[in-house]
């Protein structure tokens, strides 16, 4: 059995647990702490070190963060304190906690965790894992390998003759924000679906985020070629993703 301690770094909340690789499973109970406000880098820092220390684990960290990583730099820093832009929060993490750390966004976490262990198992073409949430995320796989960092909820969408950003139109956020019923919403999310798989032709689409837990409010009005299932692994998935990427670095 190979144990790596998996954190996901989210805007409101930090959660961590052990994780047995072989199986996807959490060895012990997870552990939320709340985000610091502001979502500094060093505070981020000093609960990811909290979290270590709770699950008293020595070895690999996996860690997501929420917008662009490259080579352990985060390059991007949507919903968290610009400061992290250009940041090496590797070697900020691996200092912190004392442990070797490795970082990746936090969506394609879950497309790790849901190819290997999830709705995704088994299957050896590409697929693509959106999560709608404050924002859409996204996870390229293509034979059980990720391709980082896609971020498709920036894609941008014709709407109304006007050109408009997916995740500002068809997230959850826009549809709490506008006051959507599911089926308004769902149409949106149904032009934006086909739009990715006019670009991408999948395989598969895995759908993540909170609205994957209400499948069955929005998804009979889904009109893809495309197979689209819900995610499994919910919650856990990017912890389980993390520490799967930790192990194969």
């Amino acid at each position: 059995m190979s144990l790596i301690l998996g954190i996901d770094i989210g805007g409101s909340g930090i959660k961590g647990a052990p994780v047995d690789t072989d199986t996807g499973k959490l060895t012990a109970e997870r552990l939320r702490i709340d985000t610091p406000a502001g979502a500094k880098a060093h505070d981020v820092a000093e609960v990811v070190a909290e979290l270590v220390k709770h699950f008293d684990h020595s070895g690999p960290v996996g860690v997501t963060f929420p917008g662009v990583v490259q080579h352990g730099h985060t390059m991007s820093a949507a919903n968290v304190d610009k400061g992290w832009i250009g940041l090496d929060a590797d070697d900020l993490f691996t200092k912190a906690t004392g442990q070797q750390v490795t970082l990746l966004n936090d969506a394609d976490a879950a497309g790790l965790a849901e190819t290997r262990f999830g709705a995704g198992k088994g299957e050896v073409g590409s697929v693509i894992l959106l999560t709608f949430g404050t924002g859409i995320g996204s996870a390229l796989m293509y034979g059980g390998v990720l391709v980082p960092n896609t971020e498709l909820g920036h894609l941008w969408l014709n709407v109304d003759k006007a050109a408009t950003e997916a995740e500002a139109w068809a997230s959850d956020r826009a549809r709490e924000q506008e006051d959507l019923g599911w089926k308004s919403w769902s149409k949106r999310a149904n032009k934006y679906l086909q739009h990715v798989e006019m670009l991408f032709s999948p395989d598969l689409f895995i759908i993540g985020g909170g609205i994957s837990k209400k499948a069955e409010k929005w998804q009979s009005n889904i009109e893809c070629k495309t197979k689209v299932v819900t995610a499994s692994l919910q919650n856990d998935a990017g912890i389980v993703g993390a520490a799967l990427y930790a192990l194969e670095r």
